[in-house]
């Protein structure tokens, strides 16, 4: 008998290492259920009791109804009130503005950093209750988890990291990442936002910090653009950091050497490019915060091959676009006089570059989109660095700026030269536009905008683009005050209007890249397109430009407010789709094939209710328990005595 109980605890023995085993399919059956909420069926879950309430995605808290509390075995565990969202959310509410000052650090430490922290709590415990409390409140809380707070969280992420959300991909890990991949829960990934922290906002190298930025990206794309929160995935690639106070600081998360560069560094984005879209081909890689060394080259390398956009170079192109264009219409000129305005371009790095391109490009396509008019459409742009006005003359110029160096005999007879100050350049072109794009905070000076009072337009554009706030070239306020009242003015961070006197408002348009980003993403996925094209792109920045009124657009409103976002992206998805089906890139999602697709495009109410059907909302799904079934191993077994053994551990386990 004690040698059948030795067969029979080898036999358990080897039944738990087989459920531990890479290759046991039991591994598949016990992954977390995913499914779709946006047609609310009920959800299978493989956990109960204390479990699901400690699973943020499907934790409901109070919510939980009587029928589920039994079914999950729950009865005990909550207080005995079912609470509906709405009552949870009023209640969370009085909780965060009783908090907002005790969760403060100290005096120094941000009100916005405490609401952040408060927030980050509730997208712990309840990932369906924070995104009903974030698109309710978006204008108030996505400057708190995106710009301009999450610059701050990001410096400093390495004491406010309490639990793990997204991947880390270091260095360390090369060989490694297709394995790694699949260590992530979901069968299904939509939408990944990747960084390697090495310019993060205007901020510079913040290394594994900067995973700060990829999540609250992310937390927009459900926000506005209804990605299913189970299907998104924030990475950091970590190749090291060249922040000496990081590499000096003991309590840093990261990889404590300086960056990786040349081959090793394509080696291991490479690597990270390959795994991610062996595992879900159809994802879409969002890249973020790289420096400008490196996006447009790894834009140009994936961009043919791969569902993936720079958000730097190719979204922030696209909202200045938009913003431009409406600029125009705010002069009270037809959008098709864009190719005649004077651009003066404060920043050539990939942002500042990003949006020239978009913007000669764009010239280009209302002059009839030949050869000629895009070399000619570059004449328009003057764009000035930390040394000065660009010209032919410039050494060791940086190639992507080298097509809009300024020939140096037309800029002399423009009283110009090689390295012309801002200010000389501004007073010699007088433009219908001042971009700033520098990360450069207060670079449109007293003398600068002074010198704008001069433009050869009635109205006048002054974009500060850069981010957060204190990188802002200058605020609405010094804008208003020293150049008059009758101008456009655009930011890349929120800041309040301007009050003029006699009832007037000077608008400060925030020409942020959430008006575009999740619509390109929501589109290329609904549409089921190969790549992300320039076409694409250009038709989310013209459908932008288009959403606001032309009375809004005569009172200097050239953006559309925050609290309209969901619609606002379901319109510039709405665009991309059709865009992608226009170009013969779209093949479909989902049971939506791609001739199925042509069709709803041929009229724009369908394609808009196709958007919007599509988009995840935050409700609480119905769960349902399913008992995890192991899948059967058969073995030849020589000992009937063990064979019998085994059956009776199978058992047992299940």
């Amino acid at each position: 008998m004690s040698n059948f109980y030795n067969q029979t605890r080898a036999a358990s023995s080897l039944m738990r290492r087989l459920k531990r085993s890479v290759i046991n399919p039991t591994a598949v059956s016990r992954a977390r259920c995913f499914t779709t909420t946006e047609g609310h069926r009920p959800t299978l879950v493989h956990k109960r009791s204390l479990d699901i309430l400690h699973d943020p995605w499907f934790n409901k808290g109070t919510a939980f109804s009587m029928t589920e509390r039994d079914r999950l075995d729950l009865r005990g565990l909550l207080p005995p009130n079912v609470m509906s969202s709405e009552q949870q959310i009023e209640r969370f509410m009085v909780d965060l503005k009783r908090l907002e000052v005790q969760a403060r650090d100290g005096p120094s430490d941000p009100n916005a950093l405490a609401k952040w922290r408060i927030l980050n709590r509730l997208h712990d415990r309840n990932e369906t209750m924070y995104y009903k409390v974030l698109i309710a409140n978006i204008e108030e809380y996505a400057p708190i988890v995106y710009t301009p707070t999450v610059g701050l969280v990001c410096q400093n992420y390495s004491g406010l990291f309490r639990r793990p959300r997204g991947m880390y991909f270091s260095a360390e890990d090369r060989g490694e990442m297709m394995s790694m991949v699949y260590n992530w829960p979901a069968d299904q990934v939509d939408m990944i936002v990747v960084t390697d922290g090495s310019r993060i906002l205007g901020l510079g190298d913040l290394g594994v910090q900067g995973i700060g930025i990829a999540i609250g990206k992310l937390d927009l794309y459900v926000a506005a653009a209804g990605i299913n929160p189970q299907r998104v995935l924030p990475v950091m690639i970590d190749v090291g950091t060249n922040n000496e106070k990081l590499l000096k600081n003991p309590l840093y998360l990261g990889l404590q050497q300086h960056r990786l560069d040349g081959d090793e560094y394509i080696a291991v984005i490479d690597e990270f490019m390959e795994a991610v879209f062996t595992r879900w081909p159809n994802v879409i890689v969002q890249f973020e915060d790289f420096q400008s060394k490196w996006a447009f080259k790894l834009l140009q390398r994936y961009r043919n091959a791969h569902r993936m956009f720079n958000d730097d170079v190719q979204g922030t192109a696209g909202v200045a676009i938009a913003g431009l264009l409406g600029a125009v219409r705010a002069q009270g000129r037809p959008m098709i006089d864009f190719p005649k305005q004077k651009i003066v371009v404060a920043g050539a790095g990939s942002a500042g570059i990003g949006v020239v391109n978009a913007a000669r490009k764009t010239m280009a396509r209302m002059l009839g989109n030949t050869e000629h008019a895009f070399d000619s459409a570059k004449s328009q742009f003057w764009v000035v660095d930390a040394n000065g006005l660009i010209t032919d003359e410039r050494e060791n110029i940086d190639p992507d700026a080298l097509p809009f160096a300024r020939n140096t005999n037309e800029a002399g007879r423009q009283g110009l030269r090689e390295g012309s100050s801002l200010v000389e350049v501004v007073r010699q072109v007088r433009p219908d536009v001042l971009l700033g794009l520098s990360g450069v905070g207060g670079l449109f000076s007293k003398e600068v905008l002074e010198a704008l009072k001069g433009s050869t337009s009635a109205k006048p554009a002054i974009f500060a683009m850069s981010n957060p706030t204190k990188n802002a070239e200058c605020t609405p306020e010094e804008a208003f005050s020293i150049v008059g009242d009758n101008i456009i003015f655009a930011s890349g961070s929120p800041f309040r209007d301007v009050d003029l006197g006699n009832g007037q408002i000077g608008h400060s348009n925030q020409g942020n890249n959430m008006y575009l980003f999740p619509g390109i993403g929501l589109g290329t996925l609904l549409s089921g397109s190969r790549i992300i094209s320039d076409g694409m792109l250009q038709a989310a920045a013209e459908r932008l430009a288009a959403y606001i009124t032309e009375d809004e657009v005569l009172k200097g409103m050239i953006f559309p407010p925050i609290s309209k976002i969901r619609d606002i992206t379901k319109e510039v998805a709405a665009a991309v789709v059709k865009e992608a089906v226009e170009e013969d890139l779209a093949e479909g999602y989902r049971d939506i094939d791609a001739r199925e697709l042509q069709k709803i495009c041929q009229n724009e109410e369908e394609v808009l209710e196709y958007v919007e059907n599509s988009m995840w909302s935050p409700e609480y799904p119905t769960l349902v328990y399913k008992r995890g079934m192991d899948c059967l191993l058969f073995f030849v077994l020589t000992s009937h005595r063990l064979r019998l053994a085994f059956i009776i551990c199978i058992r047992a386990e299940l």
